[in-house]
């Protein structure tokens, strides 16, 4: 059986690895993800005065609002197997990744708040972006071999892959 490994993301500009918290189950993940995308479509059949028929359109305008997509290129070499996934916003502290035998999950969240004040109103603004990838790797990865950077948006892993003998 493969070990399962939180791996740690170095920022490009920085000298030390930041270690991402400890995370919650990838099922625990997916379930709150599920959540917060049912109560945004719920939403958006309220505002429409409960007209049914738009099930489908209302989830995934939901979907689109609270998630964000994370694109990824994989190549594989004799010995190795590269990830490049576009992350762009996200720091290595708000990034989370697992690596599990097959599996690659990369997840994040980040929050940001503005606030303006003007004479007599105040302008606040808070904007919540996640993301969630799980991909299947085309070959076992050691998870002691990952190496992962985070430089200009874009997350590479380059991974040794497990040799079967």
């Amino acid at each position: 059986m493969s070990e399962q490994l939180a791996i740690q993301v170095k920022q490009a500009d920085e000298s030390t690895p930041v270690k991402p918290e400890s995370s919650l189950e990838p099922f625990e993940h997916v379930r709150e993800i599920y959540n917060t995308v049912a109560r945004r479509a719920f939403e958006a059949f309220e505002c429409r005065g409960h007209k049914h028929g738009y099930d489908f359109d209302d989830w995934i305008k939901a979907e689109t609002e609270c998630l964000h997509p994370v694109h990824l290129a994989i190549s594989e070499s004799d010995g190795a197997i590269t990830v490049r996934a576009e992350v762009p916003g996200f720091s290595a502290t708000d990034l989370k990744v697992r690596v599990d035998g097959h599996r690659l999950t990369i997840r994040g969240k980040r929050e940001t708040n503005e606030e303006r004040k003007t004479n007599k109103s105040i302008y606040s603004e808070r904007c919540s972006n996640e993301i969630f990838r799980a991909v299947e790797l085309p070959s076992e990865a050691d998870p002691t071999s990952i190496q992962a950077t985070l430089d200009k948006g874009v997350l590479e892993f380059v991974m040794a892959k497990v040799d079967k003998k």
